[in-house]
């Protein structure tokens, strides 16, 4: 996934060929192509209701300059469901059962579990379904950042800048989707605490079959819950 493929130098090759036959190409025909993405994402995840998928993200703290890698599965069953178990950091995990967010980070806090209420409008939630592409064009100012092969994949880059009066967890936002299927291959966000967030799916399957036991947290023995909500 990491060598260039015969459709990642297509792409470049169409790309090149875009450019040189209209080097001055109009904002509105860029934007239409931000719009057939966006269009094509919403479709292929309209009729999502679970998922599961592996994947690698790196965090960016731009106060501390900090950096982490880190890589697991994520499942899902929608719409307030969801799990990422990492196998690195092994055993850290973020679990949503409907009604709590669970944050177990044994790597770093061994000791406590923090545990924040899922509110109505999902604020705390990490559907990465919902959070790009329900209603996008209604909650966010679409533009268009060009065609970039993600591993294997030929996709089309398109920003996202919440509009005004809009509840996101992103001040901006960046999502890499697949020009054939729709799939979103990778996004990168930056969040209102100063971290940018990087994460790349490698596997994604759609309506898999999830065990309902996926989305339950069981407090590990001699660790402290902590209430989140005031954070």
């Amino acid at each position: 996934m990491h060598t260039f493929s015969y459709i990642a130098r297509s792409a470049i090759g169409a790309l090149l060929t875009a450019l040189l036959l209209s080097p001055s190409a109009p904002l509105a025909a860029q934007q239409s192509e931000a719009d057939q993405a966006i269009s094509r994402a919403v479709a292929a995840y309209s009729s999502v209701r679970t998922a599961r998928a592996t994947f690698e993200q790196r965090i960016v703290n731009s106060l501390t300059g900090s950096r982490l890698n880190s890589r697991g599965e994520f499942e899902q069953s929608r719409p307030d469901k969801f799990a990422f178990r990492f196998s690195d950091p092994k055993g850290d995990m973020i679990i949503s059962d409907g009604k709590f967010v669970w944050a177990f980070l044994p790597s770093s806090v061994p000791d406590q579990v923090i545990r924040t209420p899922l509110t109505k409008d999902m604020s705390g939630s990490f559907d990465l379904i919902g959070a790009f592409f329900t209603n996008p064009t209604a909650r966010y100012v679409i533009r268009d950042a060009g065609a970039e092969t993600i591993g294997e994949y030929a996709t089309r880059a398109v920003s996202l800048i919440p509009k005004e009066g809009v509840s996101a967890n992103f001040s901006r936002a960046k999502v890499w989707i697949d020009i054939e299927s729709g799939l979103l291959r990778q996004f990168e966000s930056v969040e209102h605490n100063g971290i940018t967030r990087v994460v790349r799916i490698t596997s994604f399957t759609r309506n898999a079959t999830v065990a309902a036991s996926a989305f339950r947290f069981k407090v590990p023995r001699g660790v402290k819950v902590v209430d989140g909500s005031g954070m």
